[in-house]
């Protein structure tokens, strides 16, 4: 029989770090069963309102990465992977990516710091759900001076969590240059739509600026380097995500395999079965080994990063795809049927594929990055 005795991320955490990954799993195991995943995926808000605040009260999480002088803990965003690998276990719609790991990255690459103290604080206390706009995809906004100030014009597609977010940071194009703005949307000045996704429990929207009031944020010239950086984070953050829905895609399976029986033996001590688990486990624990080196290059902003984002994002995508297609194979007929969960893991995992860049711009980034391109 296949079996997996200790979980590998003990050898690699601090006692502190084992802890908050405990409470963690106590935690969302009270809000993110399949039937609760399934009905906050649906919900107006699309996440538990009660989960996030006590994510953010009782734990910390939203502050873990943010530091002291903006209301966060100071720590690094070695702990909050370690969040993020929960949230990616157990399929949470809560929207810690887009709040903490992207807006907030961009926030703090700015420099700016009147902007941080503006709003990093909200987003620590949970006060405040926030994402980007143009970072992912290309966006038509522009800003323009208005009497009152800079207004945003145009339109930013596939915004993730762009429909019900309290902030957005938008990259928006002035004479000259693009920049990044922030804008706290109203119904008076910002259509948002949401847009139909493969992944529903990660919602995207179409979002339309009609001279929605919006702040500079950070220096002109240095756009490009706020949104490389908040892209990097988000790279390093989901490939945490990743590597959480790999391993319960695993756990599940070796659940299967051991109660599932054919010809009075357990179908786990198959040797074809065998094979596919343990080429299954070296891919995931090859994920977690990048995942942690990534995050460990953003918590200590090394200048590896870049390479080690993408880096990451290769290897846990690839991880996250196999994972998830073995959880709905190796369960039989039932892993094809809507009423198991297997089939929202798969969602999530061909979703995320495309989220920060296909596998095949980040062979061609690395190429770049390496000095390989022609």
């Amino acid at each position: 029989m296949f079996r997996l005795d200790t979980d590998p991320t003990v050898l690699l955490e601090t006692g502190e770090q084992r802890q908050l990954r405990s409470v963690l799993r106590d935690l969302l195991g009270e809000f993110c069963g399949p039937e609760e995943v399934r009905a906050q995926a649906d919900s107006p808000r699309g996440h538990d309102q009660v989960l996030w605040e006590r994510l953010a009260g009782e734990i910390g999480v939203h502050g873990l990465a943010l530091p002291e002088e903006y209301g966060g803990a100071g720590y690094t965003h070695a702990e909050l992977a370690i969040a993020l690998e929960e949230l990616g276990r157990v399929l949470c719609s809560a929207p810690l990516l887009t709040t903490v790991v992207l807006a907030g990255r961009a926030l703090l690459a700015s420099g700016d710091r009147r902007a941080c103290a503006r709003w990093l604080p909200g987003i620590a206390s949970g006060a405040v759900t926030a994402t980007v706009a143009g970072f992912l995809h290309p966006a038509e906004v522009r800003a323009e001076r208005g009497p009152g100030g800079w207004v945003l014009r145009g339109e930013a597609d596939f915004v993730p969590d762009g429909e019900g977010a309290d902030l957005l940071l938008v990259m928006a194009r002035v004479p000259g240059e693009e920049r990044v703005f922030a804008c706290e949307p109203d119904g008076a000045t910002c259509d948002r739509t949401a847009r139909r996704v493969l992944d529903p429990t990660r919602r995207q929207a179409l979002v339309r600026f009609r001279g929605a009031r919006a702040d500079p944020v950070g220096a002109a010239g240095q756009t490009r380097g706020v949104v490389e950086g908040a892209l990097d984070a988000g790279r390093v953050g989901l490939a945490a995500e990743q590597v959480g829905g790999s391993a319960h895609a695993l756990d599940a399976v070796l659940g299967h395999v051991s109660g599932r029986t054919q010809f009075e033996r357990p179908i786990g001590s198959f040797q074809a079965v065998k094979h596919r688990l343990a080429d299954l486990l070296v891919e995931i624990e090859g994920a977690r080994s990048a995942s942690v080196y990534a995050s460990a290059c953003l918590a200590g902003d090394l200048p590896e990063l870049p390479v080690a984002a993408s880096v990451a994002a290769l290897v846990c995508t690839g991880a996250h795809r196999l994972a998830t297609t073995e959880y709905v194979q190796l369960h039989g007929g039932i892993g094809f049927t809507w009423e198991h969960p297997a089939h929202l893991y798969v969602r999530r995992a061909r979703a995320d594929e495309a989220l920060f860049g296909t596998a095949d711009d980040h062979r061609l980034r690395l190429a770049g990055l390496l000095g390989l391109a022609r």
